[in-house]
């Protein structure tokens, strides 16, 4: 079926079942799947689509971006970065005087300062700036969190991790992976607490996960979050 509504167009699939509820699911390419309880009227299957329809276009324009795979990054005016869990445009700016190459958040934009505008400059400056973000803003997660657990970390350390986001060793030295600061704030808060729990439980049994849930129930949305978006995790 195809539905319009804010001038946009999409195409969806019902599916009646033994359920009292609607709900929907849209897979990796991009359809979307409703199901609804059996004898529902098309009106309130399309009443429901148009509750959630800014929902439902962002997963869209998700997964048929995930499908199209990792665009290589220019460095130039207007290329897009994430920055916790949105992606903002650079804005480049060359001052030969600088000592430091750095960047700046300053209101919706990236500000990058470099003294000579050359691709490799500007990435480095920008993996610097979420090596900082990422430290202060696990600093302040694991601050936050701290009443929850008896012990402290000995070290907190950001790393450029190819395969994990945080890492917890038995004399609770704590590393992060850098790209984390490009997550929502609750996704940091998410690795953050799964790490501080391996105070508790090295290893990830039921306990483990227990323990987990019993701080943070929807943990579960935050692993979502970061399958879906690793892949554009980058600089």
């Amino acid at each position: 079926m195809l539905h319009t509504y804010s001038g946009e167009t999409i195409r969806f699939e019902i599916k009646y079942k033994n359920r009292t509820t609607i709900g929907m699911t849209i897979d990796s390419y991009g359809n979307v799947e409703v199901q609804a309880p059996k004898k529902t009227p098309d009106e309130r299957v399309l009443q429901v689509l148009e509750e959630k329809w800014d929902l439902i276009q962002q997963k869209i324009k998700e997964m048929k971006d995930r499908q199209q795979g990792l665009q290589k990054k220019v460095y130039e005016h207007g290329e897009n970065f994430l920055y916790l869990g949105n992606s903002f445009p650079i804005k480049i700016f060359q001052d030969i005087n600088l000592t430091q190459d750095h960047v700046v958040f300053e209101g919706e934009t990236l500000h990058i300062y470099v003294k000579l505008l050359e691709d490799e400059r500007i990435k480095q400056a920008l993996k610097r700036f979420y090596y900082k973000q990422c430290k202060s803003l696990v600093e302040k997660s694991i601050a936050s969190y701290q009443n929850k657990f008896k012990e402290k970390p000995r070290s907190i350390r950001i790393s450029d991790s190819k395969t994990t986001w945080g890492t917890c060793d038995s004399r609770r030295q704590l590393t992060f992976n850098w790209r984390l600061a490009m997550a929502p704030r609750e996704v940091i808060d998410y690795v953050v607490v799964h790490e501080m729990c391996h105070f508790v439980h090295l290893n990830h049994d039921r306990s483990f996960w227990r323990l987990v849930g019993s701080i943070m129930p929807d943990y579960k949305d935050k692993e979502n979050w970061l399958a879906l978006s690793n892949w554009k995790m980058t600089v």
